[in-house]
């Protein structure tokens, strides 16, 4: 029985539960929203604090190369570096190498060599690298190196991630890691089922903190998707999160909540924002329209965030489209409030036993603004 994580409450597959960090405790499901570079775009972390973030997301591979973990470290950590007193995960930066693969200039069984994307020099990740970055950043949540290909790679290649994602694992397992901090194994084998089933059950016996579905959401069918998440979730232990990778739309989040998922991530809400989109219970609107250049109205009569207390579409509108930042920034504010909202109303739901009651009427509403 794991002392960090405990299920309170059950709805079908879908969990309620508390995740204990060494910054504060996490309810979950729980969204993040992804700080690349020590910071989410345009937000100040008291914003954060004020949305209901309960949990931030930093990345590895950036960090590392700029400003690097030894000036992170030295000016006292992640969370003191970027003023943020709450529970922060890193990536492993393998995502990043993988999906970068012009990049890559060779992978063997001790790590992959890759050229750096800010300036092209040579540089080296290895299971025990990237745990001393992480330690040295002294994160709350670590994640092990893995190898994500992308979809539809062939059945070979698929099988030589998993395989060399179970070996890299076992070694970050024993690596060190900074006082307090969560290691979780990351899962691959796309929809795969015999790879999936195997990645599953190799990573869940060494132990981890937490568990992560890796190598879903880059671009295999959707509902595919789902239905490999339904029966890969079920698969990890159950008193250990489940972190599905990437994904941050309304309809995304909760079905994977539906299906026992735990923690997500996505880039969305901030990336829609920048260009110029709100996520609404209309669905999305594009403010960049003619039709807002007039629209007395707040973005949504219900939500509690700045730019819907304070200001107009039509004023929204105005500053999108002459480029002016705090544009920019109430959409993020806005979009990151909406997903945050949905995921903590959709955990109140699974505590009620009204899970999928809730999910049909928000996905109702949302498609009949479609």
């Amino acid at each position: 029985m794991s002392e960090k994580y405990t299920v309170s409450v059950t709805d079908g597959a879908a969990r309620a539960g508390i995740l204990r960090t060494a910054h504060g405790d996490v309810p979950t499901p729980a969204f993040m929203p992804v700080g690349t570079k020590a910071t989410v775009k345009t937000v100040d972390p008291e914003e954060l604090r004020a949305l209901g973030t309960p949990i931030l997301l930093g990345n590895t591979y950036h960090l590392h190369f700029r400003p690097g973990e030894d000036v992170i470290a030295e000016l006292g950590g992640l969370h003191r570096f970027m003023g943020w007193a709450g529970p922060i995960l890193t990536d492993s930066g393998g995502f990043q190498v993988f999906s970068l693969r012009n990049t890559i200039a060779a992978v063997d069984d001790d790590g992959v060599t890759f050229r750096s994307v800010y300036d092209g020099a040579a540089a080296r990740f290895t299971p025990e690298s990237v745990a001393a970055i992480q330690a040295a950043l002294s994160s709350d949540i670590a994640m092990c190196l893995d190898i994500c290909p992308p979809a539809d790679v062939p059945a070979s290649e698929l099988a030589e991630a998993v395989r060399r994602t179970t070996l890299w694992a076992a070694r970050q397992r024993t690596a060190p890691r900074a006082e307090g901090q969560l290691l979780f194994g990351i899962a691959q084998g796309a929809s795969d089922p015999e790879l999936r089933r195997r990645s599953i059950a190799e990573i869940s016996e060494l132990g981890f903190d937490g568990h992560a579905l890796g190598g879903l959401a880059i671009g295999e069918d959707r509902r595919l998707m789902f239905e490999t998440t339904a029966w890969a979730a079920a698969l990890f232990p159950a008193d250990r999160p489940r972190y599905f990778m990437g994904i941050g739309d309304p309809e995304g989040v909760l079905e994977v909540i539906e299906r026992g998922v735990d923690m997500f991530d996505c880039v969305l809400p901030t990336r829609t924002a920048r260009t110029g989109s709100a996520l609404t219970w209309e669905g999305r609107l594009n403010l960049r329209n003619a039709r807002f250049a007039r629209d007395p109205r707040p973005l949504d009569e219900s939500c509690p965030c700045p730019a819907c207390t304070r200001f107009s579409r039509a004023y929204l509108r105005h500053l999108i489209n002459q480029e002016e930042l705090l544009g920019l920034r109430l959409l993020s504010l806005h979009n990151l409030r909406f997903l945050l909202d949905l995921t903590a109303n959709a955990r109140a739901a699974i505590e009620e036993g009204r899970l999928a009651a809730y999910k049909a009427e928000a996905l109702g509403r949302l498609a009949s603004a479609a």
